[in-house]
């Protein structure tokens, strides 16, 4: 029975990795921070990641032939953590500390253990060219991103001198019912069903004309997986190659459920980013390598996303 581990299994992308892999039979051991859950009983106990020791003995004895390492700290979208040397410490921690742990402790007591770091597009800052695949130049521009675009390369550190089967995953966005509430697309899709139920009748937003590549979570998480099952470790851009704007994603969710957007949307200049990015990732690599494709399109995406709110709302 394959034995896994997954690292962050209550934020959005481990828990659609920890669902599917239990149900394939897979023997699952869910780290975060607050909790570990297992399909076997009694599990791995709660184990901190930030403690190399006790990372070490939880290889050791699971000795786990997959390792996924999805936790991350992004201010924006954590607790407040005071002070800018706070940030760098704890995203630090999380983003680079914590991984570095698996890693050793995979060398040192289970090296045919494969690992999956979940990094972002956010490495490449502000690229000049679009879209960026894995050639393109790593330039990091905040804490979030320097830390992850320094896990990138202790992953190939650890693949080239220890021959580690490591691998990173270069994420763009992607959604799922269970995407936290603060980000813009959970936004407009709650937006959107509370509007259709009476529960809410404007929203704010800010740079409607703003683009993002957005994809489905559980394909990504599909992707996750395929890439541990490659020959050869390679890192991998994870994304559509479909840049759609903020606008498109409105019109959508309003309009999958009957609504004018231009009736129930308000513009709010002040909130608009000063920088804009134009993060759209090419996947041709990892498709040809792999197979993948994403399982829906942008607009069936919005509409699942609008009606699962819709029924969650009902349902309360």
């Amino acid at each position: 029975m394959k034995q896994v581990i997954i690292v962050g299994s209550a934020g959005q992308d481990g828990r659609i990795l920890f669902d599917r892999m239990r149900r394939e039979a897979c023997r699952v051991h869910g780290i975060d921070r607050h909790f570990a859950e297992s399909t076997e009983t009694p599990g791995l106990g709660l184990i901190d990641i930030l403690d190399s020791a006790a990372v070490e003995r939880a290889i050791e004895a699971t000795t786990p032939d997959e390792v996924y390492y999805l936790a991350a700290f992004h201010q924006s979208a954590e607790e407040k953590v005071d002070g800018t040397l706070g940030v760098i410490q704890r995203s630090h921690a999380v983003n680079v500390l914590g991984l570095l742990h698996f890693l050793e402790a995979m060398r040192r007591k289970s090296p045919r253990t494969r690992l999956f770091y979940a990094a972002s597009a956010r490495i490449f800052g502000m690229p000049e060219r679009a879209p960026q695949d894995e050639t393109t130049p790593l330039h990091p521009d905040c804490v979030y991103s320097i830390n992850k675009a320094a896990a990138v390369q202790y992953v190939r550190y650890y693949r080239q001198a220890h021959s580690l089967f490591a691998v990173s995953g270069i994420l763009y966005n992607h959604e799922s019912p269970l995407r936290p509430p603060h980000f813009v697309s959970q936004k407009i899709v709650r937006a959107a069903a509370a509007v259709k139920l009476g529960i809410q009748s404007r929203l704010v937003l800010g740079d409607l004309d703003a683009v993002v590549d957005w994809g489905y979570a559980p394909d990504f998480v599909d992707a996750m997986i395929r890439m541990l099952n490659l020959p050869q470790p390679e890192d991998f851009v994870v994304a559509t190659g479909e840049p759609h704007s903020v606008r498109e994603f409105v019109e959508i969710a309003f309009g999958s459920q009957g609504l004018d957007w231009t009736r129930h949307v308000d513009v709010d200049p002040t909130l608009v980013s000063p920088r804009r990015r134009m993060l759209v990732g090419d996947a041709s690599r990892l498709r040809r390598a792999t197979g993948w494709n994403p399982s829906l399109s942008f607009a069936e995406m919005i509409a699942l996303l609008v009606g699962t709110e819709v029924c969650r709302r009902e349902t309360v």
